[in-house]
């Protein structure tokens, strides 16, 4: 089997492994999959900007014309040398995957052929036929964890020569991780602002990404995720007309979600009711919140909750790349989820 699990995937990524000339990166956080496909390009010592030897496919071309990928991987470079064949955009197209299986079978000897793709289920289509290859990798791509964040924070600060104090390594912890772009865009922000100085401080961190509680987040996404529109409404107009930054309410829903599907794959796979599936939460849910929780587990499943962080990963990009329609578009993506709650509530789910 060709794969890696998410935490090996950096140290598969430090050296070119040859034995593996397909690779397939794929996950959750497109932020995550467009940098190391950056790192895998390095690797191979192509210039991305070269279209002689880097050629760009997008995956519904290569469904339209799915012999145009063994054509190119087995064309001859006009001036010698290696190639890539970066294809994006990878889904479930069948044509695709075909064609996959066929490169998989008679590997090109002096081209690498890179894919990025969302997040592809376990061993179905694309997925499975790179997991099943011994000339292919499939590589995938999750959110950071804490430990992932801390090493991004590390890395960004090491380039720009600084240091940063703990309370606000901390505050920026609470912030950041719903998409690697997006983080290292916030951190590159706060490095310039400290540009200068020796370090960063809470203050240099409340300046760039703003400064609201928790609570008020969680009010937010608590609405949010339970269905209740009137009690969303009001929390997320208070917060954004207080001037923080509306990222930190995306960041806050992303990790919400991560926490209920985490107790909900409890309930699915382990028999647990809400109840129980609460009571035995690590870190523990705060006895307020307790009743909450529950009511939105028997709202959301696993898949449900999949779907609702890949959106909100797709709304941390497009409210990025529109800066000025930021809170419209993440207005319009949370009012959207808090529907979905309110139609689970309404049919019994």
């Amino acid at each position: 089997m060709a794969q890696k699990k998410a935490h090996e995937v950096d140290s598969f990524l430090k050296r070119l492994d040859r034995a593996y000339p397909i690779v397939l990166l794929y996950g959750p956080d497109k932020g995550l999959v467009s940098e190391r496909a950056g790192v895998f390009i390095k690797l191979t010592g192509l210039a991305q900007d070269d279209p002689f030897a880097v050629i760009r496919l997008d995956a519904d071309d290569v469904q339209a014309e799915p012999g145009r990928l063994s054509d190119e991987a087995n064309t001859i470079s006009m001036f010698g040398g290696e190639r890539l064949i970066w294809v994006r955009n990878a889904a479930g197209q069948k044509g695709l995957a075909d064609a996959v299986t066929h490169l998989t079978k008679s590997p090109p000897v002096y081209t690498f052929i890179l894919i990025e793709a969302g997040d592809l289920k376990k061993g179905a289509g694309l997925r499975g036929i790179v997991e099943q290859s011994a000339s292919a990798m499939a590589l995938p791509c999750y959110s950071d964890d804490a430990k992932g964040i801390d090493a991004t924070i590390d890395d960004m600060l090491a380039r720009n020569k600084l240091q940063i104090t703990l309370d606000a390594r901390n505050l920026l912890k609470e912030s950041l991780g719903g998409d690697r772009l997006a983080t290292r865009a916030e951190l590159e922000k706060i490095c310039l602002y400290a540009h200068g100085r020796e370090r960063v401080t809470i203050e240099d961190v409340r300046d760039i990404i703003g400064d609201v509680s928790a609570t008020s987040y969680e009010t937010i996404v608590d609405a949010m995720m339970t269905g209740n529109l009137t009690d969303f409404t009001h929390a997320f107009d208070r917060v954004i007309g207080s001037g923080s930054s509306s990222f930190l309410i995306l960041s806050s829903a992303i990790r919400q979600f991560q926490t209920l599907q985490s107790l909900r794959y409890g309930m699915e796979n382990e028999g647990k009711n809400a109840g129980s599936a609460v009571a035995s939460a690590r870190p523990p849910v705060f006895f307020s919140r307790r009743r909450l929780v529950e009511t939105a587990l028997q709202r959301w499943t696993t898949q449900s909750c999949a779907r609702a962080i890949e959106r909100l990963q797709k709304t941390v990009l497009e409210s990025r790349r529109n800066a000025t329609l930021s809170i419209p578009i993440i207005r319009q993506s949370l009012i959207a989820l808090a529907a979905e709650a309110a139609r689970a509530g309404r049919s019994g789910r």
